[in-house]
């Protein structure tokens, strides 16, 4: 398991839009800047987010995004896995290519309770809780 750089861009943007009031609806644009992130990364990765049902998307008026459950529904797990897919938690940390488990690396049995607990931690975690716990 590797979180790329987008699972980090999600996080940060979805925290943004969790601090708004509840059915704030925000635009790409206004988000990235204010998270201050890349406004082409941001939009990309809002597009995915609504597809995953995380977001809702509106186009006219207002035009943007807003969360489509309570951040306290949404959970890190459900965003990391919008943007880096499915089997994220399945991937070895150490050989993502060749490690699974029919053929695992010398580590994969170390490494499955840690992931395992990684797992359950990011499946509590809420949007809402990152939101409390920042500054």
């Amino acid at each position: 398991m590797k979180l790329s750089r987008e699972c980090r861009y999600a996080l940060v943007g979805l925290t943004t839009l969790a601090s708004k009031p509840p059915g704030a609806v925000v635009g790409a644009a206004a988000l990235s800047e204010e998270a201050g992130l890349p406004p082409p990364f941001m939009a990309k990765i809002l597009q995915q987010l609504a597809k995953r049902g995380i977001l809702v998307s509106y186009r006219g008026s207002p035009r943007g995004y807003q969360l489509a459950r309570p951040a306290q529904e949404i959970t890190v797990r459900e965003v990391l896995e919008a943007i880096d897919g499915d089997d994220l938690f399945q991937r070895c940390v150490f050989f993502s290519e060749t490690c699974n488990a029919d053929s695992p690396c010398a580590l994969h049995d170390v490494w499955a309770p840690v992931m395992l607990q990684t797992v359950n931690t990011f499946s509590k975690m809420t949007l809402a809780d990152i939101d409390a716990a920042l500054p």
